[in-house]
């Protein structure tokens, strides 16, 4: 049966685990300690600090053996993510923290499937979480007090913490509503009329999920791909792209696109938003850029247009990354314009900008009968590019009936 894994460094915070674990077990569910402490020597618990310090790829003496605290914990960051993937038993897990615990648990909290429960309490879960949640579903709870020990108020958010996690392990996944197999999509709002004319096609046999392309977008869209939970994508909008490349705050890191390669699910992508990298407010733009092409979306978003060299660079890593997939691909070209700012009379119209990168994406695709480039004249945004991208889709996914 699956079980509650309740996790921390158990030679600073032992007696809140326990009280927790003990919370949990009393509603019947079963209970996992683990000690993560670089430095813990705690017996009283299920898996002790060395035991999960063996799995890093160097040894117990990688962890243990390191007088510098930084790295004892990156290196036992390293064993506990190597730990959970080996477990079969995990219902959920609970973590309990400060800044060294939370960075510890969460990593491998996130390599758990979407849908366990992963639950963190932190003193640092009322400001940016972004690092530690990543592009899973990481619950954090802010703890109030410091976890230092049990008060009238951390009795409280710790129980609150133990019954949430109960629950979701006890309650288990929600009844599917209906029998679609699900399929993932990008969207920014420069590319949704086509995003909605594609789902509205596809609604009728398949789930579509759509993602914004905001970085955390793109990595949890992908993370559906590696956890199997999806049988195809449309990646309309590959924008995070750019601002991997060139400095843009809603970058998705290198590993975009990497899941196709890993998995080999059916894959149509296109270049919506290839043409903008995305900043902060205007005067958040950095000084080297203030004399380019910007275009105020709102007051908290500036968008910057990407240059032909810029472009023929975005290209080639885009083809460098499909040729690698494994699955089939279809990567369509709207050679009438990216976005809804990419067309005649529109601020981020720059047709020579956008031929380059439609011709360092053509010549760099080893295309062949299961990667092929398709050209269209249309623009992103018409309905009949929309229908392109759905064929395509239907040629190379599995029949929903």
């Amino acid at each position: 049966m699956k079980k509650a894994y309740v996790v921390g460094t158990c030679d600073t915070k032992l007696e809140e685990l326990v009280y927790v674990r003990d919370l949990i077990a009393a509603r019947g569910i079963g209970t996992v300690l683990v000690d993560v402490g670089p430095r813990s020597d705690e017996r009283g618990v299920d898996v002790r600090a060395e035991e999960v310090a063996a799995f890093h790829p160097q040894g117990v003496a990688a962890v243990r053996d390191v007088d510098d605290r930084g790295r004892a914990i990156a290196a036992m960051i390293d064993a506990f993510v190597r730990f959970v993937r080996s477990r079969d038993d995990v219902g959920g897990i609970l973590g309990l923290g400060g800044s060294g615990g939370t960075a510890l648990v969460t990593p491998g909290m996130r390599e758990l499937p979407v849908g366990t429960p992963k639950l963190m309490v932190s003193t640092l879960a009322s400001g940016d979480v972004a690092p530690y949640v990543g592009a899973s579903d990481v619950t954090m709870m802010y703890s109030v007090t410091d976890v230092a020990g049990l008060n009238r108020i951390s009795r409280r958010v710790l129980a609150n913490a133990a019954h949430a996690l109960a629950g979701m392990v006890a309650g288990g996944a929600a009844e599917p509503v209906d029998e679609r197999p699900a399929i993932a999509l990008t969207m920014f709002g420069v590319t949704t009329p086509c995003v909605e004319r594609v789902t509205a096609e596809l609604d009728a046999d398949y789930d579509c999920l759509v993602f914004h392309a905001t970085g955390t977008g793109g990595r949890s869209m992908e993370k559906l791909v590696d956890s199997g939970l999806v049988v195809g994508v449309i990646d309309v909008t590959t924008t995070e792209v750019c601002d991997h490349l060139f400095g843009g705050v809603l970058s998705a890191g290198e590993d975009r696109l990497g899941a196709f390669a890993r998995k080999g699910v059916p894959y149509v992508g296109s270049c919506g938003a290839l043409d903008m990298v995305n900043f902060g407010a205007v005067d958040s733009v950095p000084e080297r850029h203030r004399g380019r092409n910007l275009y105020v979306h709102n007051p908290q978003v500036t968008l910057m247009r990407t240059t032909a060299a810029e472009n023929r660079e975005i290209g080639r890593w885009i083809a460098r990354k499909l040729n690698r997939a494994v699955g089939p691909v279809r990567f369509l070209v709207p050679e009438g314009g990216v976005s809804a700012i990419d067309a005649p009379g529109k601020p981020f119209h720059d047709p020579v900008a956008d031929a380059a990168l439609f011709d360092a994406l053509e010549a760099e695709l080893a295309a062949g009968p299961s990667r092929q480039l398709i050209r269209s004249p249309k623009h992103i945004n018409d309905p009949e590019f929309a229908d392109q991208l759905v064929a395509s889709f239907r040629e190379l996914a599995p029949s929903p009936g």
